[in-house]
Formats: C-alpha cells, sequence, structure tokens
C-alpha cells in the first residue's frame, strides 16, 4: 500500500510512519518543512521514503492508495488568542487542501481511504455524562474545533472510505500528555491534578496507531470511531496508578495553577475531562493491547 501522511513529525504520526515502513508499505510524508522531517527520518533509516512540501504534495496524493492526515498545533500550549486561532487554522487547512487534492485527483490514481484525526474534546467536557460516538457534541472551544474539523473531511468524494478517529489523551514514551504530566508530578509529590474527580479518556500511542494502522485496510471502519481506551478512568485514579509505577507517593493534589502554568488554557482537557467509550471499536473487535492505565503506564515507564 503507499500512504500519505500529514502530521508525519509529531507524536502519533512518527509511530504510525515506522509502523507501515516494517510492514513494506510505501510512506509519503507530507510536510510544510522539509528540512524538520529530514531530521526526523533521515534517509539512511528511512530508505525509500518520500518527503513532500505543499508544493509537492498533489503528486504524492494522486497515486496513494490511502491519506492519514494527523496534522495540527498541539493543543497542550499555552493558549493566546493567536494560538487559539493558530489550533483551529491549522487543522482546518490541511484538512481542507488535503481533501481538495483527494477530490481534484482522475479517478484512476484516487486514493480510495482517507483516515482523520480528531479529538474527543468534540464531546465538551463533563463528570457525568459517558459519550460514545452517537453523543452530541459540546458546546466549548475545543468542541467547535473539532466539529468544523471532522465537517471539513466529511467534504470529501463520496467514493472515497473516510475514518474519522476522535483520539483521547495519547500515553506514550517521549512526548504526548504524560511528558507534560511527569515532572509536574514529580514536583508536587504526585497527587490528583486539580480535583482528581474529573475522567481521562486515555489510549497507549501503540493502540492509536494500530487503530490507525487497521482502519486503513479494513473496509468496516468509516465513520465516526473514538480512539480511546475501553476503561476511561478518573484523574485522580490515574495519578495514583502513575504513584505507583513511578515509586511516589499520590497524596498532594496538584495545584490548578501549577497546571495552567504547564499547559495553559489546552488544560482544560485534563483539568475537566470527558469520560468516552470506544463503541465502535469493540463492535468492530479492536484488539486493545493496553485495556488498562496500570498496563500501559508499566510499558511506558519501565
Amino acid at each position: 500500500m503507499t500512504v500519505s501522511v500529514t502530521g508525519a513529525t509529531g507524536f502519533i504520526g512518527k509511530r504510525l510512519v515506522q509502523r507501515l515502513l516494517a510492514d513494506n508499505h510505501n510512506v509519503r510524508v507530507l510536510t510544510r518543512s522539509k528540512s524538520k522531517a529530514q531530521l526526523i527520518f533521515p534517509v539512511k533509516n528511512f530508505p525509500g521514503i518520500i518527503i513532500a512540501e505543499e508544493a509537492g504534495w498533489k503528486d504524492c496524493i494522486e497515486g496513494s492508495n490511502a491519506v492519514v492526515n494527523l496534522a495540527g498545533m498541539p493543543i497542550s500550549t499555552r493558549w493566546s488568542p493567536e494560538i487559539k486561532k493558530e489550533i483551529k487554522q491549522s487543522r482546518i487547512r490541511v484538512t481542507s487542501k488535503v481533501v481538495d487534492l483527494i477530490n481534484n485527483s482522475p479517478q484512476g490514481v484516487r486514493p480510495t481511504v482517507l483516515v482523520s484525526a480528531t479529538a474527543v474534546g468534540y464531546y465538551g467536557t463533563s463528570e457525568t455524562q459517558v459519550f460514545d460516538e452517537s453523543s452530541p457534541s459540546g458546546n466549548d472551544y475545543l468542541a467547535e474545533v473539532c466539529r468544523e474539523w471532522e465537517a471539513t473531511a466529511l467534504k470529501v468524494n463520496k467514493d472515497v472510505r473516510l475514518a474519522l478517529i476522535r483520539i483521547g489523551v495519547v500515553l506514550g514514551k517521549d512526548g504526548g500528555a504524560l511528558a507534560k504530566m511527569i515532572p509536574l508530578f514529580m514536583m508536587f509529590a504526585g497527587g490528583p491534578l486539580g480535583s482528581g474527580k474529573q475522567w481521562f479518556s486515555w489510549i497507549h500511542l501503540e493502540d492509536i496507531v494500530n487503530l490507525i494502522y487497521e482502519a486503513l485496510s479494513n473496509p468496516s471502519y468509516r465513520g465516526v470511531i473514538n480512539g480511546t481506551a475501553p476503561n476511561p478512568i478518573r484523574l485522580s485514579e490515574m495519578c495514583d496508578q502513575l504513584g505507583n509505577v513511578m515509586d511516589r507517593p499520590s497524596w498532594l493534589p496538584v495545584p490548578d495553577f501549577a497546571l495552567k502554568a504547564a499547559l495553559g488554557e489546552g488544560a482544560s482537557v485534563v483539568r475537566e475531562g470527558q469520560r468516552v467509550v470506544p463503541a465502535k471499536a469493540k463492535e468492530l473487535g479492536f484488539p486493545f493491547k493496553y485495556r488498562y492505565v496500570k498496563d500501559a503506564l508499566k510499558s511506558i515507564l519501565s
């Protein structure tokens, strides 16, 4: 299979590219900065990979069997009005460009699959509700970003199978939310972030990569699919488990101000949270490798 990937230099993208290459697929990295992508995918370790800046995206997409769209500015940054605009625009702009290029590809060379990322932020936040793929959208800023992001992807040609993966908090080595949580944890001797009652809908990096990978080749994967583990937990339990794995006590709550300092308004994802279940992935029989956060944290931190 030949797969074009946006956001390939990001936390999930890097691992997905490695997985695709390990299975002998051809990968085309669609990037805005060739030099940055070449540092992450040096030719000697990634022979045969094609890296293209925007002018070359058209040629890459035409002749790809599938496209994976993961591009977007990370949300766990401090949000100024400019950054909020960029969080939304970066997602809409790249998705719109990818969809246009797919739609304008001649029939014979048009990709047949688009796997496009979105996020559990779509549902808004709640301490009591349980959200699955059929739940309505929330009314905060991230919900609005996700709705527009998904609406843009939905403009893809009807002959193209579209899978929209609403991704939770991704746990893995060297990046993602855990990389930001651990220093806070060390500083405040562990303990729940904020009130601790809020829900934390997580997924192990390996599982989200495998879910996207499966969506590329399995025709049953279409429409919205929640990219979260089957057992979301309250943040206080997440912190207890993290404390156990790191051999640190977990009794001091991390104050809101520290969270805000580290994650800015982006901390709302962790500070408020939502309980999201992967109903569709379960129905499709997706084999989660990490169903419980304890096992996920052990594999990451051991």
